[in-house]
């Protein structure tokens, strides 16, 4: 028997053929009634983490790296910056509650310098790059517009570098690495590089705050 999910799927894929929907609006629509996750890679996991876990709508991060083989998935073999993973975190929201797109904008102008190449702040390497990884087809014209977008309207005063790339796997962090922020808050890694972006969000987008 068909599971509901995929019933409601083919009811949604079937009504875009009939309505005029593309097969990425009718996805986006059958998405948009359960939770999704996206993620991203923008430097050090800890502050990302942090501003997305205050972002309305988002339920859970987790902090982790993406791009890599199963094997070398660790902090140690990481940190060498020569296993092709980046440090990520992978965001669980309501799409009913905030949109990819609004996650998105955090993402570019709170969450970390989209036009750093393989650095972010203090810390350099590959697996601090910038970098969306895509889990469909509708999230990678959603990514690749809204850099177009920014690109079109020279929103930095440099040329944005994040690459749009497909998700094998995403392999979660070390527990001592989980919520970090909330654990260390006066860190002075924390303080002085993560501190000032929620400060950021909760000035800038306030509608998208939550403590």
């Amino acid at each position: 028997m068909m599971s509901r999910t995929k019933w409601m799927l083919t009811l949604l894929l079937a009504g875009g053929v009939l309505f005029g929907l593309t097969p990425i609006d009718a996805l986006a629509q059958a998405e948009s009634s359960d939770r999704a996750t996206a993620v991203f890679s923008g430097g050090c996991f800890w502050g990302v983490d942090a501003v997305f876990k205050h972002v309305k709508g988002v339920s859970k991060v987790v902090s982790g790296y993406a791009g890599g083989a199963a094997d070398t998935a660790n902090y140690e073999a990481v940190s060498a910056g020569t296993t092709g993973h980046a440090e990520s975190v992978q965001v669980t929201y309501d799409p009913s509650k905030v949109s990819h797109d609004d996650l998105l904008k955090v993402f570019f102008f709170v969450a970390h310098d989209p036009t750093e190449l393989n650095r972010q702040g203090p810390d350099s390497g590959t697996q601090y790059r910038s970098s969306i990884f895509y889990e469909n087809d509708g999230q990678k014209k959603m990514a690749d517009d809204y850099i177009a977008q920014l690109e079109q309207k020279h929103s930095f005063s440099g040329p944005i570098v994040t690459k749009v790339v497909p998700l094998a796997a995403f392999y979660p962090a070390e527990d001592y690495h989980q919520n970090y922020l909330a654990l260390h808050p006066s860190q002075p890694y924390i303080v002085i590089n993560d501190m000032p972006k929620l400060e950021r969000l909760r000035q800038d987008f306030p509608g998208l705050y939550q403590q």
